[in-house]
């Protein structure tokens, strides 16, 4: 069934190709990586060997008098309740007019922070919270974006990233996206039906610095509930660093830090008696001349420790994970102009 749907997809965008000017983009890209996970020095076979990352397409355009639209789609990924959309991370409509955008269908959820922001393609370790969030969701927004383009108001309503077994609740989300000299923000403030009538509350705040060949990021959300603002016991703090050595190399360091010391249960993702930190570093290497990024090779290690009170949960204690692969993207259009 999956590969029936993935070669109908394909044959439809043969098709319509030859209006290839409608398309802001049209790739495919891929991660395939060798993994090795030990815990507490013993080999974690189910999570060691070669293994296919991510599959995607991604495809953007113009319809015209102010519509575009933005879809993405993992093969890799399963589906649950058999419909397609459980692998569309998003399928979105926006009319745009002046400096206001209005959007709708299945959109990443408004939360702030970079790692959050980034594609789960280039993510090669994450935070707790990271890998528990539902972020993409049904739902629609409004934006503003000021006359020189270098802040972005977003209002969002949207089905709860905790939706999966309880379907009528329901995310409310305010972000601001700024772009300042060196300095680039994506704040947002959040909040968040895990249980109907019951919520709990964001504050994320994603900094991001960068000078000549160095960026630097820093994401903070400190979550509060049941009208505690538990500044400092239930949060996530998140440190990324990239040294772009030479055109085709970078050196990269990350740290995370997930902790909730309540005894409150209405966080899904970093649950009560957590504290829980990773430390990793690593090498992109990007083969191609001329600054391309098409290809990239990278080799990373990382090792957590702390406790994780998430029996289920992608942070343990004594994990060590040495990653290495490789990454590539295909311009459909590109390829299509070359024939």
């Amino acid at each position: 069934m999956k590969k029936s749907l993935l070669v109908c997809l394909f044959a439809l965008c043969a098709n319509i190709l030859p209006a290839q000017h409608q398309f802001s983009r049209f790739e495919m890209y891929t991660r395939a990586d060798y993994q090795r996970e030990s815990i507490d020095d013993k080999v974690n076979d189910d999570n060691s060997g070669f293994k296919g990352k991510y599959l995607m397409l991604r495809m953007d355009g113009n319809l015209g008098d102010g519509f575009t639209y933005s879809y993405r789609q993992r093969f890799n990924k399963g589906v649950k309740d058999a419909t397609f959309f459980d692998a569309t991370d998003w399928l979105a409509l926006t009319y745009t007019t002046g400096n206001w955008s209005f959007s709708g269908g299945k959109q990443v959820v408004a939360i702030g922070g970079y790692e959050y922001d980034l594609n789960p393609i280039d993510v090669y370790f994450a935070s707790e919270f990271w890998n528990n969030i539902g972020c993409f969701q049904f739902g629609a927004s409004v934006s503003y974006k000021f006359n020189d383009g270098k802040d972005t108001f977003t209002a969002q309503v949207s089905q709860s990233p905790f939706s999966a077994t309880t379907k009528n609740i329901y995310a409310y989300n305010f972000m601001w996206c700024g772009s300042h000299g060196m300095l680039s923000t994506i704040y947002s403030t959040n909040l968040i039906e895990y249980l109907p009538g019951k919520y709990i509350g964001y504050i994320s705040l994603g900094n991001r610095f960068t000078a000549e060949n160095i960026l630097l990021e820093l994401d903070v959300m400190n979550r509060a509930s049941n009208n505690h603002a538990f500044f400092g016991k239930n949060m996530s703090v998140i440190g990324n660093f990239t040294w772009n050595a030479t055109e085709q190399l970078n050196v990269c360091a990350k740290a995370t830090y997930d902790v909730n010391n309540t005894d409150c249960a209405s966080d899904m993702c970093v649950l009560p008696g957590t504290e829980i930190t990773r430390v990793g570093a690593g090498v992109e290497f990007f083969p191609m001349p001329n600054g391309r990024k098409d290809v990239r090779l990278h080799a990373i290690a990382c090792y957590t420790f702390g406790n994780n009170s998430n029996t289920a949960g992608t942070a343990i204690d004594k994990q060590a994970i040495i990653s290495a692969g490789v990454t590539w993207n295909i311009n459909l259009l590109n390829l299509r102009s070359k024939k």
